[in-house]
């Protein structure tokens, strides 16, 4: 099968390459225009035989043979699919629009990845599928999140206009390799704060919650939701169900990176959800799916992983590139190295 993985070089859309590529019997193509992906995240995969990199914006229509699609483009922190929000929402209605005929001129199945933040603040906790949300639709966060809402109503409305095969998983906080350092999210922000031995920064009191599902096991969700007979098509929560509190989460990266790091309180940004956990009845049913890896567990990983990520200033602008865990010297980074 051909299969295509657009943004492909970002966090998740990396790592489902990399699982992807190891059938050697399908062919991979990665599509990425880069603006928060990484050709350092697929530098691996790159001469691969069965491997192919394109760089495109899927806001532009493009003409491939595929049989699957897993749609993974879009920015998803909050610093950077608000640096360009016109684009974001772009992204997530003009670019599915552009996926979604390209998987109807295929005959291909469709796997759109949606978000928990289709929930908004939400009202109802833990967040089933059934639940309607509670999003602003003028704030700051309203790019990603109506986006979002918007590209899963496209493909509803495909499927029953068209016979478009298409699935819908919405994706909980997720963490691990190859996640930027600089992305801005609470776990690569609080564990580089640490390893750099700067303050960890808390946004309001540190009370609104989380939960945080490990890279491969949300990659296996993914990988067995695409797998499933045509008639499911979700929407299906893919998650972590721990709760865990800001000051929590904190707490548990001060124990492991122990670097004298001191709590720094910031006011928290404005339609920050209060809480967030998924209800995951529904992965359990229909993927016989639930999370392996414990918040401890992942936090070790993705510390190790960081270990071997220097942080690089360049005339203002920061680099990240990989380097062996074996190189770093100590448990903290006390200052950035030019």
């Amino acid at each position: 099968m051909r299969i295509l993985v657009t943004g492909g070089a970002g966090f998740i859309g990396s790592n489902l390459c990399t699982r992807l590529v190891k059938q050697q019997e399908n062919q991979i193509i990665c599509l990425d225009n880069l603006q928060t992906g990484s050709l350092q995240n697929i530098s691996e995969l790159m001469n691969l035989p069965n491997f192919e990199f394109i760089q495109h914006d899927i806001v532009d229509p493009i003409i491939l043979t595929v049989d699957k699609i897993y749609n993974a483009a879009c920015p998803a922190s909050p610093p950077a699919y608000q640096a360009d929000p016109v684009h974001t929402l772009k992204t997530s209605v003009i670019g599915m629009l552009n996926m979604l005929e390209l998987a109807k001129r295929n005959n291909a199945t469709l796997l759109q990845f949606s978000t928990s933040e289709v929930y908004g603040d939400a009202q109802v906790h833990p967040q089933s599928e059934e639940y309607w949300g509670n999003v602003n639709p003028d704030g700051i966060r309203s790019c990603y999140d109506e986006g979002k809402r918007a590209a899963e109503t496209l493909c509803f409305d495909y499927r029953r206009m068209y016979g478009t095969k298409i699935k819908v998983i919405r994706i909980f906080n997720t963490y691990g390799p190859k996640m930027n350092s600089e992305d801005g999210r609470v776990i690569s922000n609080f564990v580089n704060q640490a390893l750099r031995g700067e303050d960890i920064t808390i946004y309001g009191d540190g009370s609104q919650t989380r939960s945080f599902c490990y890279v491969d096991d949300l990659i296996e969700g993914i990988v067995r939701m695409m797998h499933t007979p045509d008639d499911v098509t979700g929407p299906v929560n893919l998650g972590n169900p721990g709760e865990f509190t800001m000051l929590e989460l904190a707490q548990k990266v001060l124990e492991k990176v122990p670097c004298g790091s001191k709590l720094t309180y910031r006011d928290l940004p404005k339609d920050d959800p209060k809480q967030r956990k998924p209800d995951i009845s529904r992965a359990k049913v229909l993927l016989n799916w639930e999370p392996k890896v414990s918040l401890d567990a992942g936090l070790d990983k993705v510390i190790k992983y960081y270990r071997g990520v220097h942080i690089r200033m360049d005339n203002g602008s920061v680099e990240a590139y990989a380097t062996s865990s074996e190189q770093w010297s100590g448990d903290c980074q006390h200052r950035i190295s030019g």
